[in-house]
């Protein structure tokens, strides 16, 4: 009796065998297509196609490209998906010229190195060469050079310490175009101002300073030449006011003035 009855079940219901076909087909067919896929990224990730091809670096000037390159360890025969980008950029951070690195993965097979270095301020004249001094208060030695720079003013008397990072962070805040005029500054301490300096000028006028005020007046020096004689040189005293003091004519030497003909 329960035989027939089972019978009897099956033959009222005759698509429950081929819905368990299906569902069984279904499962072998993702399992097959899971198989393939991990084949092919296997086989993807041991073939040359998955290596680096193109490194490029940006923001550098202290290093060369190929530098930056061999520090990171990162080559053509390198597998992009073996790239650690914070480790590489760690690595790099360790350079006392550079400040932050950012390590970017692109189209699978290309790797882009920003790099942002630490500006460079000014250089510091040891012995005949000079050597570069970076806005953290770094002074690089070993890329000392013994020709004039021209591109930074030149320190005198300075060396690493507070008063050396002070001073760059006075610098930091000055506009260009006053930085840019500046051409040595000598550190000249006094008995009532230990950060007393003296600075001497493109346009051939010398500053009389201290660096605890130094950004905030130094920021009117266009201002203040613009209202002084270009032929008279002298002392801008900038210590605790503002006042000008002509140089004094050499002895045996009479004062020129300046013709205001015109022909």
């Amino acid at each position: 009796m329960e035989n027939k009855n089972v019978v009897s079940l099956e033959d009222r219901i005759p698509k429950l065998k081929q819905e368990r076909r299906k569902k069984a087909n279904r499962r072998l067919i993702f399992l097959l297509f899971l198989f393939f896929a991990l084949i092919v990224v296997v086989a993807y990730i041991q073939s040359p196609l998955s290596r680096i091809k193109i490194i490029t670096v940006k923001g550098n000037e202290f290093y060369s490209s190929q530098e930056i390159i061999q520090k990171t360890g990162l080559s053509t025969k390198t597998n992009i998906w073996t790239v650690k980008k914070q480790a590489i950029s760690a690595s790099l951070e360790q350079l006392p010229e550079i400040k932050n690195v950012d390590v970017k993965v692109k189209w699978l097979n290309s790797v882009v190195i920003q790099i942002t270095e630490h500006k460079k301020l000014a250089y510091l004249k040891k012995n005949s060469f000079y050597c570069p001094v970076l806005e953290n208060g770094t002074i690089l030695e070993n890329r000392k050079t013994g020709k004039v720079p021209i591109n930074a003013p030149i320190l005198m008397g300075f060396k690493e310490g507070a008063v050396l990072n002070e001073l760059l962070v006075e610098m930091g805040k000055l506009p260009n175009v006053v930085l840019n005029s500046v051409s040595e500054i000598h550190y000249a301490p006094r008995k009532t101002d230990h950060y007393h300096i003296t600075l001497y000028m493109n346009d051939g006028f010398e500053v009389s300073a201290t660096i605890k005020s130094f950004s905030g007046k130094m920021a009117h020096y266009p201002s203040i030449i613009s209202q002084l004689d270009p032929n008279k040189k002298g002392i801008i005293d900038l210590e605790v006011g503002s006042y000008f003091k002509a140089y004094e004519p050499a002895k045996g030497e009479e004062p020129v003035e300046k013709d205001k003909s015109t022909r």
